[in-house]
């Protein structure tokens, strides 16, 4: 008759407070490299791009279709789907060479609105 066997994993993760509320943090050699670049802002890029391609491919017609699919407000969507009409000199900065923008996210949708040669001055004032 053989002895029950119990097998003990260990998982060095830690637990922080965000926003008031608990959050379970693994250890940095198990996070993705983002290069320095705040994930945040490279997860709203992806999903302005994404929702534009949704748009332009008919797969959703309106804003307020994304924003029901989603379960977030049109607001958010217009806010966040100017991310999509950055300039491609800012994109290429941030998306492949990795490197953290000067300015919040919220400025980025409102920099989107200036015209292209003068969207990277603004994110990257030190160039």
């Amino acid at each position: 008759m053989s002895a029950p066997t119990t097998m003990r994993v260990f998982i060095p993760l830690t637990i922080r407070k965000r926003n008031g509320r608990p959050k379970i943090v693994p250890p940095a050699e198990m996070v993705p490299d983002t290069g320095g670049v705040d994930p945040h802002v490279l997860k709203a890029i992806a999903k302005a791009w994404s929702w534009r391609r949704k748009l332009e491919s008919g797969t959703l017609a309106t804003i307020q279709d994304i924003a029901e699919a989603e379960g977030v407000t049109p607001a958010f969507i217009r806010r966040t789907m100017k991310l999509a009409y950055l300039a491609p000199a800012v994109l290429e900065q941030i998306l492949i060479a990795r490197i953290s923008p000067a300015v919040s996210l919220k400025d980025m949708s409102t920099i989107a609105d200036l015209p292209w040669v003068a969207q990277k001055g603004v994110v990257f004032p030190a160039e």
